[in-house]
């Protein structure tokens, strides 16, 4: 968000004592330089007949690029003075932000703010304006947490409309949940999803020098916990694919990475793909997802943008009575382990050795989250709940004797039927705290359903 230029105007009507305005929306402004962003100024402007506040504002707020635009009501104001200014700017996201009386000698002045707002909020709508709308309250402070999320969600915004997700593959093992529609996706968020080929990273492969592949080998030997060493070959293999992916990421400028697992590394290169995940999101600090999961990156990237943390990625193995239990079969992020990154050589079913990840992961409050097709559009899904540490299990299938995945019991906040009634994908998302506000804040600004 430090990032983000922030416009600020402030409107209140001709008639309104000047100074009464003057002084609430340099309140606004200093609650706002308080959120540590960059603002671009403009004296407040009134409905004047000659209509040079409005010209003045447009000159002094196209001096440079925004960001978003606050549209700050000090007080009663005919729309069409606000409008004439923000038209200039409707690309841009937008706050409208209505400010409140105060008290004086007991008694309750006011300057009618949220009747500018009210007679605003649908004209604003109806012109097809992204905004939000926040509202104070006389003798309280600014709901400062909102105006936050606005900002979050908006800085967010800018970011996914460049945004790229690398796909190496498509469609990993003809998967239903996982596919994306990439023009709904552009239109919907700006992102794009650029696919290669697992060919183009073989080949670059071979270029890569034996010192560069030998060096990240006595890395990760020297940073992760091995509980029993692993093949030469596998950690030389893993590294070598890791660097080639790193050309074609550092090339093509991903934001986001998705390989196709099953039926690509496993199944035609015979090595299972979790060491070279971990590399990426460890040393690349990138979001990462198996299987070809566009949409999943797409959350990663939401979420990051949002909060700034990894986003692991999760996939479901049961559902109790009050509580998922939630792990993966592959690698999670350095920053959601909790100790040790420990890793061990392994084999699931047929497919070849792979180094698996055993980490512990981090428990306390959670937000899963995905993004997904809503009917014409798109939406995000959400539910909180506390994670803990899982009772011992295994999955079937692993080489004897069976790691314990990581993994989190996550006891949610509402029932789990009603979760069980709405989840749309193997893979959600994880973050920690509650995170619900950011999301609905996102989910206004780009029109997207929260369910």
């Amino acid at each position: 968000m430090k990032n983000t230029t922030v416009g600020f105007v402030g409107f209140g009507e001709v008639n309104t004592p000047r100074d009464i305005i003057e002084k609430k929306c340099n309140a606004a402004r200093a609650a706002l330089a308080g959120l540590d962003i960059a603002l671009l100024e403009t004296a407040p402007v009134s409905d004047d007949p000659a209509g040079n506040d409005v010209r003045r504002a447009i000159a002094d707020l196209s001096a440079q690029r925004m960001d978003v635009l606050v549209v700050c009501i000090a007080g009663w104001i005919p729309t069409h003075a606000v409008v004439s200014v923000i038209s200039e700017f409707k690309h841009l996201p937008m706050l409208l932000w209505g400010l409140a009386g105060y008290y004086e000698g007991g008694r309750l002045i006011t300057t009618a703010d949220q009747a500018g707002t009210t007679a605003l909020r649908k004209t604003m709508a109806d012109l097809g304006y992204r905004f939000s709308f926040v509202y104070d309250c006389p003798g309280q402070p600014p709901k400062l947490a909102a105006i936050k999320n606005f900002l979050l969600a908006a800085s967010a915004t800018r970011f996914l409309q460049h945004a790229k997700v690398g796909m190496m593959g498509y469609r990993d093992m003809n998967l239903y949940a996982t596919l994306y529609d990439g023009v709904s996706l552009k239109k919907a968020l700006g992102v794009e999803v650029e696919i290669f080929e697992m060919l183009d990273m073989v080949q670059r492969a071979e270029r890569i020098a034996a010192s560069d592949v030998q060096a990240v080998v006595e890395k990760v030997k020297r940073t992760w916990k091995f509980e029993k060493p692993a093949e030469p070959q596998t950690l030389e293999k893993s590294a070598r694919y890791y660097l080639a992916l790193k050309t074609i990421i550092e090339e093509r400028r991903y934001d986001a990475v998705s390989l196709t697992d099953v039926d690509g590394m496993k199944k035609l290169l015979q090595l299972p793909p979790a060491m070279i995940l971990m590399l990426i999101a460890n040393e690349l600090n990138l979001s990462t997802t198996p299987e070809n999961d566009t949409l999943g990156s797409v959350t990663q990237l939401i979420i990051r943008s949002l909060t700034g943390q990894a986003a692991p990625y999760f996939e479901f193995y049961e559902f109790m009575e009050d509580r998922l239990l939630v792990g993966v079969p592959d690698y999670v992020p350095a920053a959601v382990v909790d100790g040790d990154m420990l890793v061990r050589p392994t084999r699931f079913g047929n497919f070849n050795e792979g180094v698996l990840n055993v980490s512990k992961v981090k428990t306390g409050p959670v937000t899963l989250s995905r993004f997904l097709p809503h009917g014409p559009g798109y939406a995000i899904h959400a539910v909180t709940g506390t994670a803990v540490t899982p009772r011992a299990w295994e999955e079937a299938g692993w080489q004897p004797p069976a790691p314990q995945l990581p993994s989190l019991e996550i006891i949610l906040d509402t029932p789990v039927a009603d979760f069980a009634e709405k989840v749309a994908c193997q893979h959600y998302i994880l973050s920690y705290g509650n995170t619900t506000d950011q999301l609905k804040a996102f989910c206004r600004l780009n029109q997207l359903a929260f369910i």
